[in-house]
């Protein structure tokens, strides 16, 4: 197919969307490179061993893939024209991924409370590299909050409807990401201990 061909409005949005695909692509490199150093430092000999997860990272990992489900049926809702369905759905989505970020510094708290903070003398290595990861991830999840806000904004000013729903599917797009790349940080980490 030749990605030069149809509307102006047609090629316009073919590159917005591969913009966002390059922006999650190079995202995942960067996670893919913190936990290629987090494997390659287990081999130190001061790596915590038996340091546990903190439970709060358990019901924030529900909580993300609550809220993936909630705009996931926001946009099919949008394309039935069901808008205020579709509104509730988009600011449940923005709520739980409220929940989500204040469950996430309450996974800080349980850590800090175990002793271990992220740099000092009571820090290690092992936890350094849990509140890297953690805080790499919020800010790509405030990113995420940023665009809830915008769909939010968007929806109600009517401005997406059946056939009409390029930011949304992008929002969601990028929304998605960022909680499968929560799913594949917590398994990482709850697994490769």
């Amino acid at each position: 197919m030749d990605l030069t061909q149809g509307t102006d409005q047609h090629r316009l949005n073919r590159a917005k969307k591969m913009m966002l695909w390059f922006g999650i692509v190079s995202m995942a490199m960067m996670f893919a490179g913190l936990t290629s150093a987090y494997v390659v430092s287990k081999q130190r000999p001061d790596w915590l061993d038996e340091f546990a997860l903190p439970n709060a990272f358990i019901w924030s990992t529900v909580v993300i893939v609550a809220s993936s489900v909630c705009i996931f049926f926001a946009k099919r809702k949008v394309n039935e024209g069901a808008n205020k369905a579709a509104g509730l759905l988009l600011i449940a989505t923005l709520i739980l991924g409220l929940v989500f970020a204040a469950l996430q510094v309450m996974s800080f708290s349980e850590i800090i409370s175990a002793g271990y903070y992220f740099t000092g003398s009571e820090s290690s290595v092992t936890t350094s590299f849990i509140y890297i990861i953690v805080l790499a991830h919020l800010a790509h999840l405030a990113g995420g909050i940023i665009v809830l806000l915008v769909l939010i904004y968007n929806h109600f000013k009517q401005r997406y409807g059946p056939g009409q729903t390029l930011g949304l599917e992008m929002g969601a797009t990028y929304w998605h990401f960022v909680d499968a790349l929560w799913v594949y940080l917590f398994l990482f980490l709850y697994f490769f201990r």
